[in-house]
This record gives structure tokens, C-alpha cells and sequence, in this order.
């Protein structure tokens, strides 16, 4: 199973996290070659400093992935962390974890430049 991950900052507004989250997804279906029915399970979290909607919903309604497991969950409160920020991971069966592509967007490439291909 391949755990891909990803992150992307947001405003703390519904439809600027809802955007966020979606383009983050959108990100990693096209870096990994893959479709919303690959995805076994998808894991968000969130800094605290994000609390107008979750995640999961924008992108469950958006990708119509009415059978997948979606959980999401505050973010560890480190200080000097990367603000407004959301995370995820996707579990995809059958897929090498030395094929996943992860996908820090914008800001967030700063969290991990060392294994950074997307956008």
C-alpha cells in the first residue's frame, strides 16, 4: 500500500479550505497517474488555526467518493509551525510507496523540500 503525502495552506474560510483541499487532491490524482476510485483511505489534518469546515466534505462532494474512508484531525500545536495549514494522507492499495509522488503546494513546499514533485 501507498501512502502518499501532500499539504497546502488555506484561509480559514469554507470555501477557501474546500478549494484548497480540492486542488491538493486534484495534485495528487494527476502527479500519481490516479483516479478517486484508487484511493483506499484519505487522512487530513488541520492546523488549529483552520476550524470554518473539514476537509473530507469538499473533497468526498467534489470527487463523489461516497465509499471512501475519510477521517480528519487537528494538527499538533508546535510552535513556529506553518500556519493556516492543511495536510494529507492517501492510501492507495496496491501501489509501491517508492512510486508516490507527494505534493506540497505553495507554502507548504517549505515542510518537506526533499521529497517535493508537485506543483
Amino acid at each position: 500500500m501507498g501512502a502518499i503525502r501532500g499539504a497546502i495552506c488555506a484561509k480559514n474560510t469554507k470555501e477557501d479550505i474546500s478549494a484548497r483541499s480540492v486542488e491538493l487532491m486534484e495534485a495528487i490524482f494527476s502527479e500519481n497517474s490516479l483516479s478517486p476510485d484508487d484511493v483506499t483511505a484519505v487522512f487530513f489534518s488541520v492546523t488549529k488555526d483552520l476550524d470554518a469546515c473539514y476537509p473530507a466534505k469538499a473533497v468526498r462532494e467534489h470527487f463523489a467518493m461516497k465509499d471512501t474512508a475519510f477521517m480528519c484531525f487537528a494538527e499538533m500545536s508546535v510552535v513556529d509551525a506553518l500556519a493556516h495549514c492543511i495536510r494529507v494522507c492517501v492510501l492507495v492499495d496496491g501501489m509501491a510507496q517508492s512510486r508516490c509522488k507527494h505534493c506540497y503546494i505553495g507554502e507548504a513546499s517549505s515542510l518537506r523540500p526533499d521529497i517535493v514533485s508537485g506543483a
